[in-house]
């Protein structure tokens, strides 16, 4: 099946990290790096752990199977080791944490609230109000120079914010096979391009019959199911920049804001304003994990 033309991006190489590690004296470093949209930080990988956010616009973090989306409220744990890339979906400052360890450490013993193993996968963590304002309020230069004491004590309690930071389901699966996998990239860069699979499999330049049977092989779902959660993720990214209800269903192809309305309830159980203006401490994501199986 021949892969679809990949979308115009900008590839960039990302900073030095050699110039941030994290040390014994200094266990978390942090960066910042201004992207315009469409934008990509080429695959690669560190030997120690990254959280990634933006503290302006969206960016896309690709890791392993599963690509997660992060607006402003989110950002995204991914392990040591993990080769990951990052997709810039708008204008953005991305906010970058170096961790020595494996995992963030409570303060005082607190127990964090994800299981210990799930910090050995990429996912998604609330940011909360506080944490925000920890990590804009380290040091961002690079070298190694010592870490003051105010940074050592901003650093304990921001490894303590990211232990006890909740997860949340924005990330999409992506399958092994190159072929369908090529098709998905190009699916979750530009969602409205086709509303039927037919549109998707003519692009790829094969049959309807086998993308939905790779679909299955894949991801145990259906196209139109796993769509749906790329729609569901590329709105709320939406919904960060402050966009009318109606902009949003219009641009992910839908005729109506009703009709946007009816398949989020459908998938999720609950209005599209509930669902875009939740907030880190609401049960919205408890709903949408629950409801969508494609999410991690």
């Amino acid at each position: 099946m021949p892969t679809p033309l990949p979308p115009s991006l900008a590839h960039v190489l990302p900073l030095d990290p050699l110039r941030y590690a994290p040390t014994d004296e200094r266990p978390l470093r942090a960066k910042v790096r201004r992207l315009h949209a469409d934008t990509r930080v080429v695959p690669h990988a560190h030997p120690w752990a990254q959280v990634a956010f933006s503290t302006a616009g969206v960016c896309r973090v690709t890791a392993d199977d599963h690509t997660c989306i992060a607006p402003p409220s989110r950002a995204v744990w991914i392990p040591p080791g993990m080769t990951h890339a990052v997709t810039v979906v708008e204008d953005a400052e991305l906010r970058t944490l170096y961790l020595l360890t494996a995992a963030p450490q409570a303060l005082g013993g607190a127990t964090p609230t994800p299981d210990a193993t799930d910090w050995q996968r990429c996912r998604v963590l609330e940011v909360s109000p506080l944490l925000r304002e920890l990590v804009q309020q380290l040091a961002v230069e690079p070298g190694r120079q010592a870490a003051t004491a105010r940074e050592r004590h901003i650093a304990a309690l921001v490894q303590d914010e990211l232990a006890q930071a909740r997860p949340v389901a924005l990330g999409i699966r992506l399958p092994r096979d190159k072929r369908l996998r090529a098709l998905c990239e190009a699916v979750l860069d530009d969602p409205a391009r086709h509303a039927t699979l037919a549109g998707w499999a003519g692009d790829a330049g094969a049959s309807t019959r086998t993308v939905a049977r790779l679909f299955r092989e894949q991801l145990d779902t259906s196209f139109a199911q796993w769509r749906q959660q790329v729609l569901l993720a590329k709105a709320v990214s939406m919904s960060a920049s402050k966009r009318p209800m109606n902009h949003i269903a219009a641009e992910l192809g839908y005729a109506s804001a009703s009709a946007f309305s009816a398949m989020v309830r459908r998938s999720v159980g609950m209005s599209p304003t509930r669902l875009l203006a939740a907030g880190p401490h609401t049960t919205v994501n408890n709903a949408a994990r629950t409801a969508a199986k494609a999410f991690t």
